[in-house]
């Protein structure tokens, strides 16, 4: 073939091959995708079961493992199987191999998944092999492996193929895994902190608790729109005013309808928990906790790699009221300001763009991304945000236009938003309605007053504390993973045609 063969030619060729392997392999054996297989063992159980045997020694065991063929040697006289814990060596040798198991090589491809059973040693090299005694074929693969050195250049294919992603790339593989174990760090610590996990709904009638836009779909039953929710804060707060705990926690899928980055995707996971009877001092206290556990739990230390930076989970965490970082930064101390105008002056004054109508608070929070946020790169906790944009938050005693109110930033990144919780029902409808008006003003028209939460919080919610964190911003950076579609299994992405 010439050098103008296209990968697509190539792939096709290599699938007929494996289409005929197939054929041949339904003739002799039968069933090539039998329902189950017993292994007496996994990967990872045999290498540590054998962890101590000596190189050249044989031993007289037999065991039964399973997994996906990774490279073969020698006609397929040696083989490397992996399972999802690990991989050992098979030895098939007409000295130890009956001529049966033998016939099945010239028919095994890499990327197929068989069954061994033989006798464990341990090569002059160090190498722990099975000498194959039976090999059962499981599964025939129709479709080559990717290149199992370089794993999988395109980017856009490793989001689109995850399972080729994972196949070929152990850092991914690693990735995912250790995702699992930070979510479950999570449950873990919650509740050893006393709270209890509740569910509430992803489809809402009124979408709530956030500033976002919503996913839109139609309950054909109920004849009526409904909402994929983009917090639960609404729902977890009703559960605190039933009494059923006084610390309640979900783990939660949102869905917001906005933009795709490296630290946004349309469908993301957050924490978000309420703890009555405490404020959001007792909730800065809780991140650094849980944060501490989950980067011990994870690498056994609370300092942890991102790209070129070592970041230190242990708290306590810099603590910094936003009009005092943006003083420190600009020059401009926001709480000597009075007015509107006079804010919105002061930002022109010092080279900053603002809109005509932004308030006190609007143009405070815009300096502060603009100036301080970046500079952020060790666990951070910034408090007393303008109350302007935080209509579900107290107000700091003394200074009504702000609230107790702080966010943890890690890398620059925002991972964490917590409240002490407004519970006073007509401040929280004034609010509510004030932020309806703003909604529709700028042409959300499907945007609701919550009628039912408003009527929950008039039957008395205690005083709590209350915080959400990015789930996925935080397992990036306990990862080492530049962007979010790199810690979610199957991240949004365009129509492959697009």
């Amino acid at each position: 073939m010439t050098e103008q063969k296209t990968e697509t030619a190539l792939s096709s060729d290599a699938t007929e091959v494996r289409r005929q392997k197939l054929a041949l392999l339904r003739d002799k054996i039968g069933d090539v995708y039998p329902a189950h297989f017993h292994r007496t063992m996994t990967n990872a159980e045999l290498a540590a079961k054998y962890e101590s045997l000596e190189p050249d020694v044989e031993t007289q065991d037999i065991v039964t493992v399973a997994g996906r063929v990774y490279s073969s040697r020698n006609s397929g006289m040696f083989m490397d199987i992996r399972d999802a814990s690990g991989k050992v060596q098979i030895f098939s040798h007409k000295d130890t191999t009956p001529e049966a198991a033998r016939d099945m090589l010239s028919m095994i491809d890499i990327g197929d998944i068989i069954g061994v059973t033989g006798v464990v040693r341990r090569t002059k090299r160090g190498e722990l092999t099975i000498n194959a005694h039976e090999i059962t074929m499981l599964t025939k693969s129709l479709l080559p492996m990717p290149e199992k050195w370089n794993g999988i250049a395109d980017v856009e294919i490793r989001y689109r193929k995850r399972h080729l992603d994972i196949m070929s790339n152990e850092e991914s593989k690693l990735r995912f895994q250790q995702r699992s174990k930070i979510v479950s760090g999570f449950r873990h610590f919650l509740e050893g902190e006393g709270f209890l996990e509740v569910e509430t709904p992803m489809l809402q009638t009124v979408y709530g608790g956030a500033t976002a836009d919503p996913f839109k779909t139609f309950h054909n039953t109920l004849k009526m729109d409904m909402y994929l929710r983009i917090a639960p804060e609404l729902f977890l707060k009703r559960t605190l005013v039933s009494g059923l705990s006084d610390k309640v926690f979900e783990i939660n899928r949102n869905f917001r309808n906005e933009g795709v980055s490296t630290r946004h995707n349309p469908e993301f996971t957050m924490m978000e928990c309420y703890w009555a009877y405490a404020d959001y001092e007792d909730m800065m206290a809780l991140v650094e906790r849980l944060f501490e556990h989950l980067a011990t739990s994870v690498h056994g230390t609370t300092d942890v790699v991102f790209g070129d930076k070592t970041l230190s989970f242990k708290g306590p965490f810099k603590r910094v009221p936003m009009p005092d970082a943006v003083k420190e930064a600009t020059g401009i101390d926001f709480l000597s300001i009075k007015t509107d105008e006079e804010a919105r002056a002061a930002a022109k004054a010092a080279g900053f763009e603002v809109e005509k109508d932004w308030t006190w608070g609007e143009c405070l929070a815009f300096i502060f991304e603009e100036k301080v946020e970046g500079t952020l790169i060790q666990p951070s906790h910034v408090t007393h945000f303008p109350k302007d944009i935080s209509p579900f938050a107290k107000e700091v005693p003394g200074e009504p236009r702000l609230v107790e109110r702080f966010e943890t930033y890690c890398n620059a990144w925002e991972v964490g938003n917590a409240f002490s919780e407004l519970n006073d029902p007509e401040e929280q409808r004034r609010r509510m309605e004030e932020q309806l008006e703003q909604a529709h003003a700028r042409g959300e028209k499907d945007k609701q007053l919550d009628d039912e939460f408003l009527d929950a919080i008039d039957q008395g919610m205690p005083p709590a504390g209350g915080l959400g964190i990015g789930v996925d911003r935080l397992i990036m950076l306990l990862t080492n993973a530049p962007s979010i579609r790199d810690v979610i299994l199957f991240p949004a992405r365009r129509n492959k045609a697009d």
